[in-house]
């Protein structure tokens, strides 16, 4: 305990003066997108809000920056962090300003599935295992998404806190990593499609081409099971807030839970790792049972987790290793 008070409010000796690599992050995608809405203006309904919204996060970051110079200690430098994985909510809806100009190509991968498995997984599942039980259970693990990041991120910000900026960075790196994915892959995932579709045509393993539709219509069907359950309700009332036709392949939900597994168990935190382990196995499961992902999104999600941890993990290390190398030559 005296050890973490002495990390969140002694004054560092030797505070670091530029932005941290997460952040670097945020402003490379920022600039990308920024170039993007600029060059595609005509195309983009919202495209002074897009630029207005990128002037305020550099803002915030910014701010965040000279609030840590004046006072840089271990409270300001957190901050800077959960500052921007809170923004996270904001740019996955801005996502779909620029996903839009782009043809849906829903019809492309439930023919895939089709011809995978036979049958639509993401139609049939919900089906078979209707029971309100097993309908809670999923939505738990659909739900556990949102606080199994806190809880991995302060886990290890509490027992690992030499460790935070870097995990950050991995996090937010896999984020963004799929977030330039969902923008030039266009993939609403089932619960937009077999609405705008019909489920008879589906049923028939009918999919036709609707072309930039999402872009004048987004309804959303809502989530199959017991519909009178708790967890039920709050993933309802989180799609409700910020769902939009995009980001179904590969399913970051899956992939980014894939990172958050791999950091409990490389970070040396077992205990979290095992504790945290049935709400991920449920949340793989659940992308498909509730209609947001087909199979093959949730396979390949699988996949791009495991390949975010394998790229951001050394290059995270090579950093730290960089650091500690400069931190010495300055002593």
């Amino acid at each position: 305990m005296r050890n973490l008070f002495k990390f969140f409010f002694l004054i560092e000796k030797n505070p670091k003066k530029g932005l941290m690599a997460y952040e670097w992050i945020v402003l490379a995608y920022l600039a990308v997108t920024l170039v993007m809405a600029v060059v595609m203006r005509d195309q983009l309904p919202n495209a002074d809000n897009m630029v207005w919204g990128r002037a305020k996060v550099l803002a915030i970051t910014l701010a965040l920056w000279g609030v840590y110079r004046m006072l840089p200690c271990g409270f300001t430098r957190t901050t800077r962090a959960v500052v921007q994985m809170s923004l996270l909510s904001w740019w996955y809806p801005d996502i779909f300003e620029l996903n839009r100009a782009f043809p849906n190509l829903d019809h492309v991968f439930a023919s895939w599935e089709q011809a995978l498995f036979g049958f639509q997984p993401a139609l049939v599942f919900s089906k078979v295992m209707s029971n309100a039980v097993f309908s809670e259970l999923m939505c738990l693990g659909y739900y556990s998404y949102y606080p199994m990041m806190a809880i991995v991120a302060f886990g290890v910000l509490l027992t690992r806190h030499a460790a935070f900026e870097r995990v950050v960075t991995i996090i937010l790196g896999a984020f963004f990593i799929h977030y330039v994915i969902f923008i030039f892959l266009p993939v609403g995932g089932p619960q937009f499609y077999y609405e705008a579709v019909g489920m008879d045509k589906i049923a028939q393993g009918i999919f036709p081409n609707l072309h930039d539709y999402f872009n004048h219509q987004q309804v959303r069907m809502t989530c199959p099971g017991y519909a009178e359950g708790m967890f039920y309700a709050l993933v309802e009332q989180a799609h409700q807030a910020g769902e939009r036709p995009i980001a179904a392949f590969p399913s970051s939900h899956v992939s980014v839970c894939v990172v958050l597994m791999m950091t409990t168990w490389f970070f040396r935190m077992r205990k979290l790792f095992w504790v945290l382990l049935p709400f991920a196995t449920l949340l793989c499961l659940s992308t498909v049972y509730i209609r947001a992902h087909y199979a093959i999104d949730a396979l390949a999600g699988l996949v791009s987790g495991a390949l975010c941890w394998a790229l951001l993990y050394p290059l995270t290390q090579r950093m730290e290793t960089q650091r500690k190398t400069v931190k010495k030559k300055k002593r």
